[in-house]
């Protein structure tokens, strides 16, 4: 149930933004073990002209750039599942936008169950619902 934004340095693309959201469901899957049919992706897009890092453009420097949150349930994941997954998905960005600029960011989000939920209840609550199921 993550809900994962990034935002990427590039002109905009129907094709891009499907293999992004593909590729970084895919990892959050296979590396953090969270169920792809209630992963949620937001794919925004900024020239790289309008990204600056260190006072000059991604243009200027020649590089790609982008930014990454996902929300995970606080203690989901093992601080070795989260080093694989960030290593994993810069290696997968790069193979989609190009050569990326070292000032490229991802976080993992971890939240607390009591505070994060979709469809109106809270995770606490799922988990809590499932035990007694």
């Amino acid at each position: 149930m993550p809900i994962i934004s990034v935002k990427v340095s590039t002109a905009p693309s129907p094709d891009l933004t499907r293999r992004l959201a593909d590729g970084i469901v895919a990892l959050t899957a296979g590396i953090l073990r969270k169920r792809p049919d209630i992963t949620a992706v937001t794919v925004d897009y900024t020239a790289p002209e309008h990204w600056i890092v260190g006072g000059r453009s991604l243009a200027d420097h020649g590089k790609a750039s982008f930014w990454l949150d996902i929300k995970v349930v606080d203690g989901t994941n093992l601080k070795d599942e989260k080093a694989r997954y960030l290593r994993d998905l810069f290696a997968f960005m790069e193979s989609e936008l190009g050569p990326l600029h070292e000032e490229s960011y991802a976080l993992v989000h971890e939240v607390q169950a009591d505070a994060y939920g979709y469809g109106g209840l809270t995770q606490e609550h799922r988990y809590i619902a499932a035990t007694r199921a």
